[in-house]
């Protein structure tokens, strides 16, 4: 062909590009608006979204939310995270910060990476890396997540500990405090050679 045109869905997690220039400036792909009620992820096998459970609890995703594509969690970001036994087996989270609603999941976003949680769920290393929208005019500015109010960062921190929870249950989520820009790159780096490693080597 002459040019680049898919005559079919790609796989959003295999199909499309990891970004422009990671690890600083990658692309999201949507799954959870800050609008949704439910979780949706995406179906590994077919590449659509799939209803994964209700929220259990009233508390929203505080940003949009989803992954990075050509991404994985294996043993490169389970080594930068200490406790960590190994990786999700997941592709890598993104929280991504924009001042305009999005309101539409299954969208690709042009995302500058500025930090992020290290989420260490029932052993296994479960990143949550934050960005900013590229261009946005409010947050572009951004450079690291130091820079963000902490009330953001609060919530994030504060719905990724309860939201697989329900009342009365004990958390087997533990998440530290946030990383900023340049160990977010690693574990984007990371997981990009775990992703190499897993699925074209």
């Amino acid at each position: 062909m002459k040019n680049s045109i898919h005559m079919s869905r790609p796989h959003p997690w295999h199909g499309l590009s990891t970004g422009k220039a990671p690890p600083s400036l990658v692309h999201a792909y949507i799954e959870i608006t800050p609008f949704d009620l439910v979780k949706y992820e995406i179906d590994k096998s077919t590449g659509y979204l799939m209803v994964d459970r209700p929220q259990r609890t009233s508390s929203l995703p505080p940003t949009l939310y989803g992954f990075i594509p050509r991404t994985y969690c294996a043993g490169r970001v389970a080594a930068l995270m200490p406790g960590a036994e190994k990786g999700d087996c997941d592709p890598l989270d993104i929280c991504v910060i924009s001042e305009r609603p999005i309101n539409q999941p299954e969208v690709i976003l042009n995302v500058r990476v500025i930090g992020g949680l290290p989420m260490l769920d029932h052993g296994e290393a479960d990143d949550k890396i934050i960005g900013v929208l590229e261009n946005d005019s409010m947050w572009d500015g951004l450079d690291d997540v130091s820079d963000l109010p902490p009330s953001i960062l609060s919530r994030l921190r504060h719905y990724f500990l309860t939201y697989k929870s329900l009342p009365g249950e004990e958390s087997e989520v533990v998440i530290e405090q946030a990383y900023g820009r340049e160990h977010a790159q690693e574990v984007v780096r990371a997981s990009i050679e775990d992703y190499v490693d897993e699925y074209v080597r």
